[in-house]
């Protein structure tokens, strides 16, 4: 009996037709981004670019209509774009050549600068419909705290090595890293970096927070920012957190505020007095369920400011950003990277969260 060969489904080619364009979304999709590309023409221009076929709007249009309707390739795209057009872009003849080698040289930053254009006017539209009520634990700390944001990092996956593009880099390279901060009110990207290095480790990422973090936030962090020389920039900048408690932590008991069957909520100390792991004072909460312990930490002292069932319902919420990951890679295609360029990732990364961002205002 013949072995089968291990496919992997991200980098399956598409062989289905693309989704026909509804004349409703395309509408409200033109409302949303065309003020934003609009915005940013002056830059455009200034980058020395010339006023050609494929410019700025029809790049956006193109990359948009790659994820929405779920076209296959560039020979596809070409075609919707000859025949039919897309979104706010007329039918309009152009090789199939010219647009991928748009792709891989178009500046990533413009599609960056659209995104950053665009994100406080979707906060407006998320901020001005009737949704759902918030969680009781996100209403509740939203009184106390300005803003509760998520920050967490993920890498990339391998390039895709079938593009000629890649065929010098070894098998199995990472494409890199990106780092994502989440509002948890509207579950809309904030902040968006990308690191060439798909190594680099988390502490990359706590530089970037601390300058764009301001005081009276609640920030949600894995333990993958477990360093207390950062713990004590945030508290001394106004930022509280809340994160895990790594298993074996040595610590200094405080003071008792909570100890019973199911719940102890306790001020400690950690720490050793060095430069890199200096004294910090949290509070340390666990909470039981069944049989298990879950030990939460947090900056917040006060258990009137932050309920020991609060703290633990909120980092529960910090499976928000895994979602967002698990959408832009998985349903909007970013496990499947179009080129190996840098500037072609880039523009896939930036492109597939200004996709993201315009979907999560739909809702």
């Amino acid at each position: 009996m013949s072995g089968h060969r291990k496919t992997h489904r991200d980098h399956a080619k598409k062989t289905q037709r693309p989704l026909v364009e509804d004349s409703a979304i395309a509408a409200k999709l033109e409302s949303l981004v065309k003020p934003a590309i609009i915005a940013q023409e002056g830059y455009y221009r200034k980058l020395g670019l010339r006023d050609r076929i494929l410019n700025l709007p029809l790049m956006v249009a193109a990359v948009l209509t790659l994820l929405w309707r779920d076209v296959a390739g560039v020979r596809e795209l070409n075609r919707i774009l000859t025949r039919e057009g897309f979104l706010w872009c007329s039918p309009t003849q152009v090789s199939q050549q010219a647009i991928s080698q748009r792709f891989l040289t178009f500046p990533a930053q413009l599609f960056e600068r659209v995104f950053k254009e665009l994100l406080p006017e979707l906060r407006k539209v998320w901020d001005s419909r009737k949704c759902r009520p918030l969680p009781e634990s996100v209403q509740f700390t939203l009184s106390k705290f300005e803003r509760i944001l998520i920050a967490d990092n993920s890498t990339l996956e391998a390039l895709f090595r079938k593009l000629k593009s890649l065929a010098d880099i070894p098998q199995g390279q990472l494409a890199g890293k990106m780092g994502v901060v989440v509002d948890v009110k509207t579950r809309l990207p904030v902040e968006i970096w990308f690191e060439e290095n798909p190594r680099a480790s988390d502490t990359k990422l706590e530089s970037n927070l601390l300058n764009l973090v301001r005081a009276k936030t609640l920030l949600l962090l894995d333990r993958g920012f477990y360093h207390f020389y950062f713990w004590q920039q945030l508290i001394d900048r106004g930022i509280h957190f809340i994160t895990r408690l790594k298993k074996g932590a040595s610590l200094e008991v405080k003071q008792v505020f909570s100890d019973s069957y199911s719940l102890r909520d306790r001020l400690i100390r950690m720490g050793s007095g060095t430069k890199k792991t200096p004294f910090v004072t949290l509070r340390l909460i666990e909470v039981r369920s069944g049989k298990t312990w879950h030990s939460y930490l947090t900056s917040v002292l006060d258990p009137m400011i932050l309920p020991p069932y609060v703290v633990a319902d909120l980092y529960g919420r910090r499976w928000r950003i895994e979602e967002a990951f698990n959408t832009v890679k998985r349903l909007l295609g970013l496990s499947y990277l179009w080129t190996g360029s840098l500037n072609g990732v880039k523009l896939q990364i930036w492109g597939t969260w200004l996709f993201y961002a315009v979907e999560r205002g739909f809702r």
